[in-house]
């Protein structure tokens, strides 16, 4: 938080501003999303197949009111507005599951909520973009501060989350969590600007413009959906791995994301640094093999100090696709934001869909040690599409 408020001592009000909704938004979404799959396991009491379930619906509900949502966004309305609907909804999901435990109850109304809530963050972005093309400030860097603020926010979010969901009860955690997105929603009310649209000139092409009829766009989506697939198999099974088979702390799970969320930081900056010398091809593709080598660490190395070790290649995956991999799609769909954004954002929904469902079915039906043997098969396949996609 210190490094927080010496960025806005030297930044204006409102560059400021969405520093510090992006933190105060990510640690709200950090309490809860590292500890989902021990809640739903030890909570809930759900088998590992139920609890993949979960993801998977709470992945296919928010693609498509994500989707729905952009394209409003982009056509009409205020964007501001609509991020402090979803910080709303975000504060009334995070209520349900601090005093319910009923699974369908939380399959149904929990993910309705989750879905509207979690369009807030790619809002967010979208709304920063546009201030920034607005402002004449460079998109790259602004970019990649503001999302250092969701890692700096992962950083303290995880172990906090595991400390007071094992010393407290998830109860506590969750209305910690409503409390900080309703903190959230007054600070986005106050500080954040709304920022006109910018229509574009009949010259530019619908395809241009739809994004989706580009091979590059297709290519990378598939990529990203991939990249996030992994990592959403090892947030699902990571907790219940290290407690179940390796015999490791249950609050090493915490750690072990708030020090890749900490190691993210400078790797983001760095890539928004040489993103103009090298591309964002080439760097995608650094992530990409740092994710193989992560990946295929996990296969090999099971020791508290092996595990922090790997972090570095974790973050080094991590920082750069979620910086550099949303800045793409921005640029090969022009004057599309929002929906460019939702579709950085969908390809995590795909890839948390696809991970729920082989989470589930690989830990329950072979154990979790083979969930790491398909992360690694499929970080090689990421690896071989995104070097095929072209830089545009």
């Amino acid at each position: 938080m210190l490094w927080v408020m010496t960025m806005a001592r030297r930044l204006n009000g409102v560059y400021a501003a969405f520093m510090i909704v992006a933190f105060m938004m990510g640690i709200a979404g950090a309490l809860q999303a590292p500890t989902l799959s021990l809640f739903l396991s030890r909570e809930v009491g759900e088998e590992p197949f139920r609890v993949g379930l979960f993801y998977t619906v709470n992945a296919i509900a928010g693609i498509l009111i994500s989707l729905l949502l952009a394209k409003r966004s982009d056509r009409q309305g205020d964007r501001r507005r609509l991020i402090m609907f979803c910080c709303l909804m975000a504060v009334g999901n995070a209520m349900l599951f601090a005093f319910n435990r009923h699974y369908l109850t939380l399959i149904t109304c929990g993910v309705l909520l989750a879905s509207l809530a979690n369009t807030a963050m790619p809002q967010l972005f979208a709304l920063a973009r546009e201030y920034a093309d607005n402002s004449a400030r460079e998109v790259v860097m602004f970019s990649s501060v503001m999302r250092a603020q969701l890692s700096l926010a992962w950083v303290i979010g995880p172990p906090l989350a595991f400390m007071l969901a094992l010393n407290y009860g998830f109860t506590t955690m969750f209305i910690i969590a409503a409390g900080i997105f309703l903190i959230s929603l007054m600070l986005i009310a106050l500080m954040l600007p709304s920022v006109a649209r910018v229509e574009q000139p009949a010259a530019v092409a619908i395809t241009q413009v739809s994004g989706w009829q580009r091979k590059s766009v297709r290519m990378l989506f598939i990529a990203s959906t991939l990249m996030w697939t992994c990592n959403t198999m090892y947030i699902i099974d990571m907790p219940l791995w290290i407690s179940h088979d390796l015999g490791l702390p249950d609050k090493l799970a915490g750690i072990l994301m708030g020090t890749a969320a900490g190691l993210e930081i400078p790797a983001m900056i760095i890539a928004g640094y040489y993103v103009k010398r090298f591309g964002k091809r080439k760097m995608m593709i650094v992530a990409t093999a740092a994710g193989v080598l992560f990946y295929g660490g996990l296969i090999f190395f099971h020791s508290q100090q092996a595990l922090l070790l790997l972090q570095v290649f974790n973050a080094i995956f991590i920082g750069i696709v979620a910086g550099i991999g949303m800045l793409w799609f921005q640029d090969l769909m022009p004057g599309r934001a929002g929906s460019a954004t939702t579709l950085f954002t969908n390809s995590i929904s795909t890839g948390v869909i696809l991970a729920g469902v082989l989470q589930g079915a690989l830990a329950q039906g072979y154990g979790h040690a083979v969930v790491y043997w398909a992360t690694g098969a499929i970080s090689l396949v990421t690896l071989a599409i995104t070097s095929r996609v072209k830089e545009e």
